[in-house]
């Protein structure tokens, strides 16, 4: 199911990239086996409605850093506002949540690519990556991701981590 809105490049679905952020946090739920499969699936359901009306007036597949900060989803000691409530649908509260998930993550959702960081000092992981239709510049660009890595003392290390449904 592709959306596409009007206004938008020929790459306006965001379904891959939400797809991939998606069963990522999924999959952090799976792992404590806390949450049931039912339970996933309605939490998947809800989490992609949610990012998909969250994204689609700021998704600029032409300028994929374009809006970065705004489709960041952050835990850092504070709940992202989206998780919690696709966690809602399945009765999870903030503290359940807090147990379950990492204390500080910090999911980057941009078009063609989609990376995560567990930790303040952790290592960037690449999740989803796409080749862009058109080669983008980033060059002289200070991106949200670009700007959480400033102050490092040493480099990270990039890392692909594939997510299954």
């Amino acid at each position: 199911m592709s959306q596409r809105w009007s206004g938008l490049s020929s790459r306006a679905d965001m379904v891959p990239e939400i797809a991939a952020a998606v069963g990522f946090v999924s999959s952090l739920l799976r792992t404590r086996g806390c949450v049931s499969e039912h339970q996933l699936q309605v939490f998947s359901g809800a989490l992609q409605e949610a990012l998909t009306e969250h994204y689609k007036h700021h998704w600029f597949p032409e300028k994929p850093f374009k809006g970065s900060g705004y489709r960041c989803i952050r835990i850092n000691h504070k709940m992202d506002p989206i998780i919690s409530k696709a966690a809602s649908q399945i009765g999870l509260n903030l503290q359940q949540l807090y147990q379950l998930l990492p204390s500080e993550l910090t999911l980057w959702v941009d078009p063609y690519e989609v990376s995560y960081r567990i930790g303040e000092d952790g290592s960037i992981c690449v999740l989803y990556e796409a080749a862009a239709a058109t080669p983008v510049s980033s060059y002289g660009m200070l991106t949200c991701k670009n700007q959480m890595m400033l102050g490092r003392t040493s480099p990270s290390k990039n890392y692909m981590m594939t997510v299954s449904s």
